[in-house]
């Protein structure tokens, strides 16, 4: 009502004045602003159809810690229903041979989260302030994670099954996320790295502020998604 209103009084003033036109103009985008923040950004740059491939269905020695669908998230509750992680195919196909190349120095990977649902990327957003952002999508841009073609991940121990240690945990919102971070011990930084290379090795490049998110190279020619894991189609 507050809007509609102030919009009808400089209108109907009948003389636009500059305070008026400037009034209406940022009214006019917050409004927009609003309406974006309702839906998915338009993806016009997108050349390629959605083909979500489920990755535990490529190999079952990929193993899963969806860290959303439970507690142990910077959240401190769960966001998904099912504990399920995709990515675009040719993303998981690339993933895959990342995984089989790191078993050769005894390593596999294990997964914290893939597709990202939209919604689920704005409230994130809005549940986060301040230096929080850093690490967080903007809902108005989207994340690489909406496309599809996004992965959270660390590597296990193949001897043991268990995660190894890195110089900082996942969603750590501290310098110790950061892939170049010089601290931590020599192990963990080398392990770190190891992981960097090897999906590197693979048409993946690593997140600027986080050493487990990686992003598929072509991730501009898929669009932004909010399809719930419930209606993924099993491949």
């Amino acid at each position: 009502m507050m809007r509609t209103s102030l919009v009808g009084r400089v209108i109907l003033a009948g003389k636009m004045t500059l305070a008026g036109r400037l009034i209406l103009a940022g009214i006019i985008v917050l409004a927009c602003s609003g309406f974006a923040q309702d839906r998915p950004p338009k993806t016009p740059e997108a050349t390629r159809a959605a083909d979500l491939v489920e990755l535990v269905k490529l190999d079952p020695t990929i193993k899963l810690d969806i860290r959303y669908a439970g507690t142990n998230n910077f959240l401190g509750k769960p966001v998904y229903k099912e504990s399920r992680a995709f990515l675009q195919r040719p993303a998981a196909e690339a993933l895959l041979k990342a995984h089989r190349e790191l078993a050769k120095s005894g390593y596999g990977l294990m997964i914290h989260d893939g597709y990202r649902p939209w919604a689920i990327t704005k409230l994130f957003w809005d549940m986060t302030s301040g230096f929080q952002r850093e690490f967080v999508a903007d809902p108005a841009t989207g994340s690489k994670h909406n496309r599809g073609c996004a992965v959270d991940l660390t590597m296990y121990d193949l001897a043991t099954g268990q995660a190894v240690e890195m110089p900082g945990g996942y969603d750590e919102m501290t310098p110790r996320s950061y892939p170049d971070y010089p601290g931590g011990t020599a192990e963990q930084r080398a392990r770190r790295d190891l992981l960097r290379k090897a999906m590197e090795s693979h048409d993946f490049t690593v997140e600027p502020n986080e050493w487990w998110h990686f992003n598929y190279v072509a991730w501009k020619e898929y669009p932004i998604l909010d399809i719930p894991f419930s209606d993924i189609a099993g491949k």
